[in-house]
């Protein structure tokens, strides 16, 4: 592997590769081009280590070692068989295959993975005369396998475990805000640390603690324990120690606040467990409190929440949204509030023109992240109305 010239391929959801591809030019990214849910970028084995531990909005990140084109199984097999893998990976260490298949002629993922397994497995099994194992549940070495028609990419996953894994998370509700979706949607929103943060249905904590480390500029990876990247064969500790310290020493103290309220005690209790396990007492305030009935109490303040939608959660969808708008309207002037939901019969019960429209997918459910900007008195009208909201 050539690692001062490394091409990248950064995996991330629909709607957020323009706020990764931002992230990646602030890391040091070259030749950043935007893709659909992916940014692909350049640059060497530091800068893989660094966006690894560093890019909030990434959920995986593959480095391409192998492409070709196969007509037939025969070819396919044939390819990977002739790929030197000890270059890559140990007899001794274990292996897994994921695979994104986008082709009439190898439709069957399951079949093509086998058939790749067999390969890698044959390949040592002829050189060294001894079989690696393969472990879908904990693999020294992930290997991503991409078929486009006929195109097919081989690369390795330097991530493991998907990104979102920050490694703080040890408690969850019924429909927990999966991180990297979170620090996407506060950096949509223009979160950036400067004033004061609620969340009013906090649930577990995801948005306050993602907002927290985005004010304290603290590295998505920071709880993590384990990147793919440290299995490889190049693998160098002492550049990866000294990328987490150079970071490290980048943290900046968090003057505001930020708040989450909740009503349900259990989900404050989950909230709490998850701020203590991101080491964020000092900087996170969660209190028992209905946001129908609360006040605006912190000025300046953006508002970003992830109210209860879908069938996961039963709520009276109509009267709930149309309480969340006379809330904003009644009690939290001059503050700018997203939400996001996949119901949006129910948005249009909130009664205030949004000012953006953003889509985006929570899991398999497409949402509409929204952002509404409330003004004291006969400014709100105007200004409401004279904007028009992106699709």
């Amino acid at each position: 592997m050539d690692t001062e010239n490394l091409k990248i391929q950064i995996k991330t959801f629909f709607g957020l590769e323009e706020i990764l591809a931002e992230e990646i030019r602030k890391l040091g990214g070259t030749n950043v081009e935007v893709k659909n849910r992916a940014v692909n970028v350049e640059g060497d084995l530091g800068f893989l280590y660094k966006i690894n531990y560093s890019a909030r909005t990434a959920l995986k990140i593959l480095v391409p070692v192998l492409t070709f084109k196969a007509w037939d199984e025969n070819r396919f097999y044939d390819k990977l068989f002739d790929f030197p893998w000890d270059e890559y990976m140990t007899v001794d260490q274990t292996f897994a295959i994921d695979t994104t298949i986008y082709s009439e002629r190898f439709s069957h993922s399951q079949f093509m993975a086998q058939k790749m397994k067999d390969a890698i497995v044959d390949f040592f099994k002829f050189k060294y005369n001894k079989r690696p194992s393969v472990d879908t549940q904990n693999p020294d070495v992930k290997i991503h396998l991409h078929i486009d028609r006929e195109l097919v990419t081989i690369s390795l996953d330097s991530s493991g475990d998907p990104l979102f894994k920050r490694g703080y998370r040890k408690e969850q509700g019924e429909a927990p805000l999966n991180e990297v979706l979170a620090s996407g949607m506060l950096q949509l929103a223009g979160w950036d640390g400067k004033g004061n943060f609620l969340d009013p249905m906090c649930g577990s904590g995801t948005l306050l603690i993602e907002a927290a480390m985005i004010a304290m500029d603290l590295p998505a990876q920071t709880f993590r324990r384990r990147f793919g990247f440290q299995n490889w064969l190049n693998y160098d500790e002492e550049l990866f120690k000294t990328i987490k310290e150079v970071r490290l020493n980048r943290v900046k103290e968090f003057t505001g606040k930020i708040i989450g309220y909740d009503i349900d005690s259990d989900m404050l209790h989950a909230a709490r467990i998850n701020i203590e396990s991101a080491e964020m007492e000092d900087v996170i305030e969660v209190k028992h409190q209905d946001f129908f009935e609360s006040k605006k109490e912190l000025f300046p303040l953006m508002m970003v929440f992830n109210p209860p939608y879908d069938e996961r959660i039963v709520i009276n969808d109509d009267e709930f949204y149309a309480k969340i708008g006379d809330t904003f309207k009644k009690n939290y002037p001059n503050t700018l509030a997203w939400l996001i939901s996949s119901d949006l019969d129910s948005l249009k019960r909130v009664g205030l023109r949004p000012s953006r429209k953003i889509k985006l997918f929570n899991g398999k459910l497409e949402c509409r992240f929204m952002q509404y900007e409330m003004y004291e008195g006969t400014k709100k009208i105007h200004k409401l109305e004279g904007r028009e909201g992106d699709s």
